[in-house]
């Protein structure tokens, strides 16, 4: 582009500081280069490389320019579904300024931008912006004590995603199951995660290894007494959950939260068993948790500010946008989302291909399809909060018939967890059930 004309590399300590002797240096190169230019000796004028030279030659036949305006358009439209405007705008600007000159296309920039920032998908996209910049701030203040140590019950999907995200970030992290085949699952996953970083060159595999170095696996509670935060992720079973939750407070030193991944099981209810509601409180991860930027915090009526604040903290560490909400069927998410999983379910039994389902429902703007989104909750989870909303608002959260996901269930058909669900999951493959 020619904005930077020379580099200059900064020097070491000598005689002076390094920083010192780094803009005498630069003070030096910048008065040769000025008599340089002054005496001629130092063109301004770039010569053009053979790429650009080819380039130049290339975007110089009609043809080939209108071929490439519709290969880029079709891209967008693509990745946009034309939900989008800017991007299209972009387009015409940049055509606008190769065939009628750089005045016109800056004019047309000027134009477009102006009518760009007053759409309502501009508007949408700013308040979105502020929403998410609020979110990233802990309002509930600093907590007593500084979560070091988390424990994780359930090496599931949606465990093994919370640890990924917490071992990334310096935590470390217990990782418990009850069976060694499961545990083994979900430090897999949690390494993969990892792995497919250093392949994408995020990280080196020494960094690879130490982050999973913070990872513990484990079948009993040996090491829960030093724990800061446990946060279970077992079935959406109440009576499950009552279980944990009395195990896990015998063993737990006084200060430790207890934080529960459930997607609609009231908090309060699950709490009832505590001996110290005070420090149960919900934290709802989205699946897949290393890729889902939301977290939902429930507080109950009993639930500390200084439980709500170390949960936040927590979140914020694991890069999460964080809503905190009160307690109630289905919290905020599963309130808004259920109502149209429970068309989607209704669609699917009535026959609708679940690609077909996916391809209208993200082209209405969704980032995921509905089908693919219900294997990714799980049919199981799917099926219970289903009924638990069922019960609570009846008629209103009525749609598909909640036998046929619990008959999925029995026969397997879990979602992405199970390798089939709305669709058949194979290794690098998706196909419909």
């Amino acid at each position: 582009m020619g904005l930077v004309d020379q580099l200059v590399d900064p020097l070491g300590p000598g005689l002076k500081g390094p920083e010192e002797r780094t803009m005498e240096y630069l003070e030096e190169v910048a008065v040769e280069c000025a008599k340089g230019i002054a005496n001629k000796k130092i063109s301004l004028k770039k010569e053009k490389g053979l790429m650009q030279r080819l380039t130049d030659y290339v975007m110089g036949i009609p043809f080939v320019r209108k071929q490439i305006y519709n290969t880029v358009q079709t891209k967008v439209m693509k990745q946009t579904k034309g939900l989008y405007p800017a991007p299209l705008k972009i387009i015409e600007v940049v055509q606008t300024g190769i065939e009628q000159g750089s005045d016109a296309g800056y004019l047309a920039e000027s134009q477009k931008f102006g009518e760009l920032a007053m759409t309502r998908e501009s508007k949408a996209l700013i308040g979105l912006y502020h929403g998410q910049v609020a979110c990233k701030k802990n309002k509930f203040g600093t907590p007593q004590k500084e979560v070091q140590r988390l424990a994780i019950l359930g090496a599931g999907l949606m465990g093994a995603g919370i640890a990924q995200v917490s071992v990334d970030k310096g935590l470390h992290t217990i990782l418990k199951d009850t069976t060694e085949e499961g545990l083994s699952r979900g430090q897999q996953q949690i390494y993969k995660g990892l792995n497919d970083k250093t392949k994408k060159r995020s990280i080196t595999s020494f960094e690879r290894d130490s982050i999973f170095s913070n990872l513990t696996g484990q079948l009993d509670y040996s090491g829960f007494n030093k724990a800061d935060m446990v946060i279970e992720a077992v079935f959406e079973d109440i009576h499950i959950k009552h279980k944990v939750i009395q195990e896990v407070e015998a063993v737990i030193p006084p200060h430790c939260v207890f934080a529960t991944n459930t997607s609609a099981l009231p908090i309060k209810d699950i709490a009832s068993v505590s001996k110290r509601p005070d420090k149960v409180i919900g934290m709802h991860y989205f699946s897949p948790v290393d890729k889902m930027q939301l977290l939902e915090i429930i507080t109950t009526d009993k639930t500390s500010k200084d439980t709500t604040a170390s949960a936040v903290a927590v979140g914020l560490k694991q890069g999460k946008v964080i809503i905190v909400v009160g307690d109630g069927p289905g919290f905020y998410t599963t309130r808004c989302l259920a109502p149209m999983l429970a068309e989607a379910v209704r669609a699917l039994q009535e026959g609708v291909d679940p690609k077909k389902l996916d391809a209208l429902t993200t082209g209405f703007g969704f980032p995921v399809g509905a089908a693919t989104l219900a294997d990714e909750v799980g049919i199981d989870v799917a099926a219970h909060v289903a009924e638990d909303l069922g019960k609570a608002f009846g008629s209103r959260f009525g749609g598909g018939n909640v036998e046929v996901l619990k008959t999925m269930v029995a026969k397997g058909f879990k979602g992405r967890k199970s390798g089939k669900g709305c669709y058949i999951y194979q290794e690098g493959t998706k196909t419909k059930m």
